[in-house]
């Protein structure tokens, strides 16, 4: 047998605490199916974009991020730096796992260690924000702002739904800002918008079809603006995006891009990929097919219609 070897970065917090329990086993399912695989536990933020900017270095056929969406973030933000870029693999075991879930890698920890073994990879596309990357999503506003607020405690104790209740304490406080939106292939935009979110798969905070068009090999932004509303409004949003019915509604403004910079008076946060990641004004731009990823081979990501 062939060995590939890999490096397994993980954060021993993410999501029940879960992959502190099942590491042994994870390393022994890998080396058994022709990975020799070592570790890195995570200490601090951004010590996993250290972590895999050095498994390039070193020469690694694969990194693979186990955590949550911050941990892969930061694992992305590692390898794309450098020119060359081993395949990325994905455990997902953390609280919310959007992008995971979007291409077909399953939950159970067993399944998902099976789709890096069979070593299936598809090429995806990486967003640029100002000089950090992501893979799934960047925002401001009020929704890309509650994950800032939710203590990791709360997150490990009840999962995702600590971001919902996080959000119903803090949206009587939600209020609209300022943009002025100029993007590849439309008019200038400035407006009082309520938030802005730039994705690039159709899974984003924990809805399956928020961007129910979006494709991570499409070489697109799937650009979605909610403009001024009130409580009643957005609650009647939330509903449609279950859905995905809410792209047609007339407080939304979609369209897909290569390339948007977002300018604003006010101090606006951005969120990327549910961390944070910096503040506006800035420029994102599309890196299409930048990072290969190892994916079920038939459960990719499908275009929406």
């Amino acid at each position: 047998m062939t060995y590939k070897r890999a490096r397994l970065i993980y954060n021993p917090t993410s999501g029940r605490e879960e992959m502190r329990r099942r590491l042994p086993s994870i390393l022994q399912r890998l080396e058994q199916g022709g990975i020799e695989t070592s570790c890195h536990a995570t200490e601090s933020r951004g010590d996993a974009v250290t972590a895999a900017s050095e498994a390039v270095e070193r020469g690694f056929d694969i990194v693979i991020s186990a955590g949550g969406d911050g941990t892969l973030n930061e694992v992305v933000n590692g390898l794309c730096r450098h020119e060359k870029r081993p395949s990325l693999g994905i455990l997902p075991m953390g609280t919310s796992n959007d992008f995971a879930r979007a291409h077909g890698i399953p939950r159970r920890w067993e399944d998902a260690v099976d789709v890096i073994i069979r070593g299936h990879e598809r090429p995806v596309d990486i967003g640029l924000a100002g000089g950090n990357f992501f893979i799934n999503i960047a925002g401001g506003g009020f929704l890309t702002e509650i994950s800032y607020e939710v203590p990791s405690k709360l997150k490990t104790m009840i999962g995702h739904m600590a971001y919902y209740i996080k959000g119903f304490e803090s949206i009587t406080r939600f209020r609209p800002t300022r943009l002025r939106i100029r993007a590849e292939g439309i008019e200038d935009m400035e407006g009082d918008y309520m938030l802005f979110l730039i994705a690039n798969s159709h899974t984003v905070a924990g809805f399956d079809k928020l961007a129910p068009r979006a494709a991570t090999d499409d070489g697109l932004f799937d650009v979605i603006i909610m403009k001024k509303c009130n409580l009643a409004e957005m609650i009647r949003l939330a509903t449609l995006a279950l859905r995905g019915d809410h792209i047609s509604d007339s407080h939304i403004i979609h369209f897909q891009t290569n390339r948007i910079q977002v300018e604003s008076e006010d101090r606006v946060q951005l969120n990327l990929d549910g961390e944070l990641g910096g503040e506006l004004p800035c420029s994102f731009t599309m890196l299409p097919s930048h990072l290969s990823v190892l994916v079920g081979e038939e459960k990719g990501p499908e275009r929406q219609g």
